[in-house]
């Protein structure tokens, strides 16, 4: 005799029950969960009570000098990673000096934005002062000094702003001809600009 197996089908009524307590579920879900850790939604709480709420980032760049000072990189512990809510940029820009000519190029920049710098002068050497002024900076009295040398033909580094504001090059023309001056900059930070 031959074993032969009996399948039981579920009835259309057990089918809908289980059909109806799946989408339950998985709606529960959904608002408790999933939106407010992968959406930054909770419309029941649950998820700042379960410590899964996690707000929606903000793509906005700051306008202003106050929102300046606000946009502060967001560092994570220790100092392996800092992130930025600026986009990268990279910028190069070019001055000429006249004979006992000086000029200024500048980043304005949020309190712990950096850029990594190159600079170089043709047509000779150069006096420099790398410094800064906060946004709020009355006059050039309020400056902040970084690095001064004589008769440099280039440098280059990472700059960190210690506060929201202007950080930058003076560079002064000793020679009897025109030298000019190019920078190049990569990194976080709001723009390059010529005070």
């Amino acid at each position: 005799m031959e074993n032969v197996e009996t399948v039981v089908v579920p009835s259309a009524k057990s089918l809908a029950t289980a059909t109806l307590l799946s989408a339950v579920i998985a709606a529960v879900l959904l608002v408790t969960v999933i939106l407010p850790a992968e959406y930054g939604v909770d419309p029941t709480g649950a998820g700042r009570a379960l410590g899964l709420y996690r707000p929606p980032a903000s793509d906005a760049v700051p306008a202003d000098a106050a929102a300046l000072a606000e946009a502060t990189p967001m560092a994570s512990s220790g100092t392996t990673l800092t992130r930025s809510p600026v986009p990268y940029r990279t910028d190069e820009m070019s001055l000429t000096l006249k004979p006992g000519e000086g000029g200024e190029i500048k980043a304005v920049m949020a309190k712990g934005q950096h850029f990594v710098y190159t600079w170089t002068a043709v047509g000779g050497t150069v006096d420099v002062d790398m410094h800064g002024e906060a946004l709020d900076a009355k006059d050039a009295a309020e400056a902040t000094s970084y690095w001064k040398d004589e008769y440099q033909g280039s440098d280059q580094g990472i700059f960190t702003a210690p506060v929201a504001g202007r950080h930058g090059w003076f560079w002064q023309n000793l020679n009897d001809n025109d030298v000019t001056v190019t920078v190049r900059t990569s990194g976080f930070y709001e723009r390059l600009m010529r005070p």
